[in-house]
């Protein structure tokens, strides 16, 4: 069993990494969203869905520059949750820097049989799971290359991949209605 690192210690992989970063969401929310100053705007309902470069899109930018590509599935249920809606309206900063993010309906996902867990997969070859409390925090990360988990992984990643819309078409923009 993998040893449980902080995130921290693993985000050189998102420079390391050769051809794709692929990411699957699976949870109804993150603390880390609800604790930043883009939740608060967000629920007084002002437009979040642009912001300056950061240095998460700085990197995407850079790496997909360069030929690579960053990529991601968020799932959504229905009616989509506070949090999913607050990445809905958040989407466009990312797509604008790179990133080429999609959504898949959660019933979808249980249909499909995916993984149940947020995860990155990186060059089909190395897992990166997230590991959250009750609330959305993110206690640390899990890496492993065991192939039965890159195969599990790169099997969900084709499937979700295969099903899901862009964001444009969930709507884009989705405003709180908190």
């Amino acid at each position: 069993m993998p040893e449980l690192i902080p995130f921290a210690d693993a985000a050189r992989l998102f420079t390391e990494f050769e051809h794709t970063a692929w990411r699957l969401e699976t949870q109804t929310g993150y603390a880390s969203d609800r604790s930043g100053p883009n939740w608060a705007r967000w629920q007084r309902g002002e437009d979040v869905s642009h912001s300056e470069p950061d240095a998460w899109r700085q990197n995407v930018a850079e790496q997909t520059a360069a030929g690579k590509r960053f990529e991601r599935v968020r799932l959504l249920d229905d009616p989509p949750t506070e949090g999913q809606r607050f990445l809905l309206a958040r989407a466009p900063s990312n797509i604008t820097a790179g990133e080429d993010i999609r959504h898949l309906r959660r019933a979808d996902a249980v249909r499909l049989s995916l993984l149940d867990f947020d995860f990155w997969l990186f060059d089909s070859r190395q897992v990166m799971r997230f590991v959250f409390d009750e609330d959305g925090t993110t206690l640390g990360v899990l890496l492993t290359e065991d192939p039965a988990v890159v195969v599990a992984a790169c099997q969900t990643r084709d499937a979700a991949w295969h099903h899901a819309v862009p964001s444009a078409d969930v709507g884009g923009a989705v405003r709180s209605t908190g």
